[in-house]
């Protein structure tokens, strides 16, 4: 049972998140006082509950805490923790435009964001809110928004090199959790980028702007911004990032199940064997390891259960979450993930950002047609894969996909197959290792077998 400060909420002079006996809350602290109560008083946060743009929370009595705390607040609970590396093009843009909206509400309230951190926006029931309830302060006429340089930093720069550069370059957010620096930013952009105004303002000028006051030694925050000039510079924001555009195609894996070696039968034999599997093992959450589109996610997910679909594809990515906000979908939630390269612990003291083994383990976790990729694509041998899945796993539903299988041979035409020990017999014997065999199927029309595993 967790109990115990999160390090992730160590920078916040205004409060922390903390674990009582399993329980998640955030002190306010004393400092924070003035703005907490007029967040609440004002009207911004029912205004902000009822737009779903805001977690709500409950305020806790008869907890203890340091000297600091004015109150202590129960949030409500998102299933999974997400980061922005993980996110999609449109997950990240939603994020932000999510931001803008959140901004613009509070400046009608005489409030504003002191923060605009991609980490203080989750996603739960398939769209993006804002967890962070201590982000507001009171709104100070002809002062300029806080927020700006680090709204730049954490979405426009890195909407701006995803959909004009390389959607790869989303993973500069796992290098600098802090916002990518604009002055990087503005170096990768092409030389095209100078022509789209929402970069050139925000991107590149801004980056000069910095450089201009540094050497000045001109505070920013200390030039006048008034209400109105505030309201443009949102408005620009918000059609700028709207407009930004990245269509999901050309990766390998981004039309996987068009080109699969499946019969129609094969994979509703499949289907029926994997929801056969869910329906025994009554998981709280899933985890789809190799999701690609959220085909075989979904089985869970419809069933009303919390799933997670990871993949290493960011186009097929891209697609599931659209998928999702297309058929306003609850429960799904599509993230990028190398498995071979997962999430690692970031931060100070490798505390801010928790690790992909640390958010779980799952429940159930998926593993389809994924084997042969880990074992003949990265060299991964069985028993190293079997002993990861143990950890972040309680129970496992995975396919094995034989040698002869087309997906296979097609992985082995430009590279000597030194793959001897790739068997299924083999695989059998180092699963079982960490694994219980609870059930198996062969799926017809095809010599792949599905099993049901559990962690010993």
């Amino acid at each position: 049972m967790k109990t115990g400060k999160i390090e992730a909420s160590f920078r916040d002079p205004s409060g922390f998140v903390f674990h009582e006996n399993g329980v998640l809350y955030r002190q306010v602290n004393k400092s924070y006082a003035e703005n907490y109560d007029m967040l609440m008083k004002s009207g911004l946060y029912e205004e902000l509950v009822k737009r779903n743009f805001l977690v709500k929370h409950e305020e806790a009595s008869g907890i203890k805490m340091t000297g600091e705390r004015y109150k202590v607040i129960k949030p409500e609970l998102i299933p999974f923790i997400s980061y922005p590396y993980e996110w999609s093009f449109s997950q990240l843009k939603d994020a932000a435009l999510l931001t803008l909206k959140i901004e613009k509400v509070a400046i009608k309230f005489d409030m504003t964001l002191k923060d605009a951190s991609a980490y203080n926006i989750q996603f739960r029931e398939g769209k993006p809110v804002l967890i962070d309830t201590l982000s507001f302060s009171t709104y100070r006429e002809n002062t300029p928004w806080v927020a700006y340089r680090q709204f730049c930093s954490h979405f426009v720069a890195p909407l701006a090199l995803m959909s004009q550069k390389d959607i790869r370059l989303s993973q500069l957010l796992r290098i600098y959790i802090d916002g990518i620096p604009l002055d990087l930013a503005s170096r990768l952009l092409p030389f095209r980028s100078w022509f789209k105004p929402t970069v050139f303002f925000h991107v590149h000028m801004h980056s000069r702007s910095q450089q201009r006051f540094s050497e000045t030694k001109v505070n920013p925050k200390e030039v006048g911004v008034n209400r109105f000039s505030l309201d443009n510079l949102l408005e620009s924001l918000y059609d700028g990032v709207s407009a930004m555009r990245w269509k999901p195609e050309g990766t390998e894996w981004d039309e996987y199940y068009s080109n699969t070696n499946y019969s129609d039968t094969a994979m509703l034999e499949k289907g029926k064997a994997v929801s056969s599997f869910i329906s025994k093992t009554k998981p709280e959450i899933v985890w789809d390891l190799g999701g690609n589109d959220g085909f075989f996610s979904r089985l869970a997910s419809d069933n009303g259960i919390p799933t997670i679909s990871f993949d290493i594809d960011p186009a097929a990515i891209e697609k599931n979450y659209l998928t999702v906000k297309k058929l306003k979908e609850k429960n799904l939630l599509p993230l990028v993930l190398d498995l071979t390269n997962p999430s690692p612990s970031l931060g100070w003291g490798n505390e801010e950002r928790e690790s992909f083994a640390e958010r779980g383990p799952a429940d159930l976790a998926l593993a389809l047609a994924l084997i042969h990729h880990l074992t003949i694509s990265n060299n991964v041998p069985f028993e190293g894969t079997a002993s990861y899945f143990s950890k972040i796993c309680k129970t496992l539903i995975i396919e094995f996909v034989p040698k002869d299988d087309s997906q296979v041979q097609r992985l082995l035409k430009n590279r000597a197959d030194i793959f001897e020990s790739y068997t299924k017999e083999n695989f059998e014997e180092q699963f079982n290792r960490y694994f219980k065999i609870e059930d198996s199927c062969r799926i017809p029309m095809s010599k792949r077998v599905v099993y049901l595993m559990s962690v010993k």
